[in-house]
């Protein structure tokens, strides 16, 4: 079992950057294919972003791509979202993801392990 805990979230203005961090404990770091997921108040949890034990990744939701960036460390445990051009559209609690399966799912269903989730805040 894996443990996950976010952090870098705050509040700022609209085209500002933030990164994020997800640091992983409890088990063999490199072993699970990962994601970032958001919700904002009042919607459903949505999938950003997932990146390989190799540092593969997919697709990015359209609403970011070309903003934001993912990118993994597995001698730190540590996975990173590296967002820029921020909106207050972004606004939301970002929460990483651990899956034990193969890398890419896009379903909040398929993943075994979440974080507790931090807040990021976008608003002039």
């Amino acid at each position: 079992q894996v443990q996950l805990v976010e952090s870098g979230g705050g509040l700022v203005q609209p085209g500002a950057s933030l990164r994020l961090s997800c640091t992983a404990s409890g088990h063999t770091f490199s072993s699970y294919a990962l994601g970032w997921f958001r919700q904002a108040p009042g919607k459903q949890r949505e999938f950003v972003v997932a990146i390989s034990w190799g540092g593969g990744v997919s697709g990015y939701a359209d609403s970011v791509k070309g903003r934001f960036t993912v990118s993994r460390d597995n001698a730190k445990n540590t996975m990173y979202l590296q967002m820029n051009s921020l909106e207050p559209e972004d606004t939301a609690v970002y929460y990483c993801a651990a899956r034990e399966g193969p890398f890419g799912a896009r379903s909040s269903a398929d993943y075994d392990y979440w974080g507790q989730g931090t807040q990021v805040t976008v608003s002039s």
